[in-house]
């Protein structure tokens, strides 16, 4: 874990380097939790015309999966490298434990997260909000974006905490209409940061086993 604000750039560019150690086998596996200042990221697949505000905060290409998201304070985000050679080189397996992870990381909090088949990302039900299409009200409060290079795996997830949730506003958050944002203290839970850090280790934990085997790293 890193304590105050880490660069995008720098994130990136550390990951890259632990990524290609990994898969060298000079280093072992880590889950690096970080905040990042306000910005905007654009994945492979992001269309051009879902960056609404393109001059509200620094936007910066990225190659990981998936389209346009917002990082800030108050969001946690875990770049999770991982070596699927050991593991199994399946990718949608992975992503699979990631849903699998931040659901049991917010039901320590009694939040019910569930997938969904058409969006990326993990939703929470809002029956005290009116839909504009009249189905229930739901809204994202996770997100996943992940690179595999050498099966190793790079970026990783997001989970709002207390971010300004007005900051969204500027993207079309994953290329989804319809739907909104919300975060921990937006559904009425003022849970601290490292309430969230220590919910994040044991539900890791739990899907992809304990983070002292292997010399793998959750920090």
């Amino acid at each position: 874990m890193t304590d105050g604000l880490t660069g995008y750039a720098e994130a990136v560019a550390a990951m890259e380097a632990r990524v290609e150690a990994i898969a060298a086998g000079e280093r072992p596996e880590l889950v690096w939790l970080v905040e990042h200042p306000p910005l905007y990221t654009a994945g492979t697949s992001s269309d051009p015309a879902d960056l609404i505000m393109p001059d509200r905060f620094p936007v910066f290409q990225t190659g990981r999966g998936g389209q346009h998201t917002y990082h800030g304070p108050g969001q946690r985000v875990a770049y999770v490298m991982l070596d699927l050679k050991r593991r199994g080189p399946d990718v949608r397996r992975f992503v699979s434990g990631l849903e699998a992870w931040l659901i049991g990381t917010l039901a320590a909090f009694n939040i019910v997260g569930e997938r969904r088949e058409d969006r990326v990302g993990v939703w929470v039900a809002r029956p005290d909000k009116a839909s504009p299409a009249g189905a229930p009200a739901e809204d994202k409060i996770a997100a996943i974006g992940i690179r595999v290079r050498r099966w190793v795996t790079f970026h990783g997830v997001s989970i709002n905490v207390e971010p300004d949730l007005s900051h969204f506003d500027g993207i079309v958050p994953c290329g989804i209409t319809g739907h909104g944002v919300t975060s921990l203290v937006d559904l009425g839970l003022p849970i601290s940061m490292p309430e969230v850090d220590g919910a994040l280790r044991a539900s890791f934990e739990e899907i992809f086993g304990p983070t002292h085997n292997a010399g793998r790293e959750l920090g």
